[in-house]
């Protein structure tokens, strides 16, 4: 997930239509240990051997291997290494389910026996080392597992299934690249699209759903405030954009506080500002990178456009003589899981699971281009898994210590019921969709 500490997010839920007179039972639950050794395998290898965005070649090769030999209609390099795996059974709905290929930069401190230890160079030729800190593995697996059910059971559901994998999430690139590439019409549109994503906020075998708004937009705005330079012990010949900078960053923060609606979630962060280049020298320019956070498209718009209109009164105070550039380089939409779906798969995940199991949960700031599908008219859900060891995360919330979430270096699941309930919750999703009456 993009942009994310503590976890991500979010949604629904689990079992289905098709298991209402006939709940998940000890002959399901023997299924699915039954095809975990292959699944465990294959997130360890994965896990192993982490790729960055936009590079996802080798993994992407795994997962359409994996569901070729399971029977699917594979087609690889859709918007770039994107994977899409199709499994026909007769007429009737179309599901899909999205799973990301990436990793992250990020040196891996688990300590596991599969630790990654892979290093590369990212676009920028800069060797880094390379993580699965966000469960994208995890997501990987669970996807093949519920893969390997629904081939193995096609007795039980009519219609067609698509496991989608999909590169660059974490640079929020490859849903829009996927689509572009001709995912919703090279191939059948989906009704509905699900994905699963793991949680450092819940333990292990707890799913959490949210309705509605789910995870943020997102958009990163680059900003160059020019001045004029000089030396520093003359100032006063010299139009300073540091105090520019300054002035600017600290005006911003009003525009949540004063401008935006207190009940409208709003969020402009400042993550970094470089200028200058020794002690005694007032630089020419100064440039801000800036992370902006929205749910509703009129906050987004009102977000950005006051940006640029402080950026320019505060240069204009200055007497700068050239107005500071903004541009967004960067966007994703907000995650909005449909709430009609989130409810039924609510009902279904509960039945499954037991109640206790299943919580919803408040929508998280941080960001997932899975939005991307429901803005191309799909709509979907994305619901969170519990990765935590329980006993960890019970002594954890008595003594007030806080975990390893997502993008930690030391983030790893429980691995073994993260990948069983995340299995056993995707499945009886997709199930609820294609399951016969």
């Amino acid at each position: 997930m993009r942009h994310v500490s503590a976890v991500f997010f979010c949604c629904f839920a689990v079992a289905g239509s098709l298991f209402a007179a006939d709940p998940w039972s000890a002959a399901w639950k023997e299924q699915i240990d039954k095809i975990y050794p292959q699944v465990e395998a294959l997130y360890i290898d994965i896990h192993r051997n982490p790729e960055l965005s936009l590079h996802e070649e080798k993994t992407a090769a795994k997962i359409a291997d994996q569901l070729r030999k399971i029977g699917f209609d594979v087609t690889t390099g859709v918007g770039g290494t994107g994977v899409v795996g199709i499994l026909n059974n007769g007429a009737g709905p179309t599901i899909m389910i999205r799973a990301e290929l990436d990793a992250l930069p990020v040196p891996e401190k688990t300590g596991l026996p599969y630790a990654s230890h892979v290093t590369t160079h990212d676009d920028r030729g800069v060797e880094v080392p390379v993580m699965h800190a966000c469960g994208h593995d995890l997501h990987l697996s669970i996807g093949v597992g519920t893969a390997m059910l629904l081939a193995q059971n096609k007795d039980r559901w009519h219609g067609t299934f698509i496991y989608v994998g999909q590169p660059a999430e974490e640079r929020i690139r490859g849903a829009s690249a996927m689509l572009k590439d001709g995912l919703f019409t090279r191939f059948p549109k989906p009704d509905f699209a699900l994905a699963v994503h793991d949680s450092a906020d819940l333990p292990a075998g707890k799913i959490g759903f949210t309705p509605g708004y789910a995870a943020a937009n997102s958009d990163s705005v680059d900003v160059t405030i020019f001045g004029k330079g000089g030396h520093g012990a003359a100032p006063e010949r010299t139009i300073d954009p540091i105090v520019m900078a300054a002035r600017t960053v600290l005006s911003w923060q009003t525009i949540v506080a004063r401008e935006i609606d207190p009940q409208d979630p709003a969020v402009i962060t400042v993550g970094s500002i470089n200028g200058g280049t020794k002690h005694n020298i007032i630089p020419d320019e100064v440039h801000l990178e800036l992370t902006v956070r929205s749910y509703k498209e009129e906050v987004r718009k009102h977000l950005l456009s006051a940006i640029e209109r402080i950026a320019d009164a505060e240069a204009a105070a200055a007497g700068a003589e050239k107005k500071p550039t903004v541009q967004v380089i960067e966007s994703v939409n907000a995650v909005y899981n449909d709430p009609k779906l989130t409810e039924r798969e609510a009902r279904v995940l509960r039945r499954t699971l037991g109640d206790a199991n299943v919580t919803q949960q408040p929508p998280i700031m941080a960001s997932d281009d899975f939005a991307e599908y429901g803005h191309a008219g799909v709509p979907g859900l994305i619901f969170a898994l519990g990765a935590v060891e329980p006993a960890k995360f019970a002594a954890a919330k008595q003594n007030g210590e806080t975990l390893p979430g997502l993008h930690s270096p030391f983030f790893a699941p429980d691995r073994e019921p993260s990948l069983k309930t995340g299995i056993e919750a995707e499945t009886a999703a997709v199930l609820e969709l294609l399951g016969k009456p």
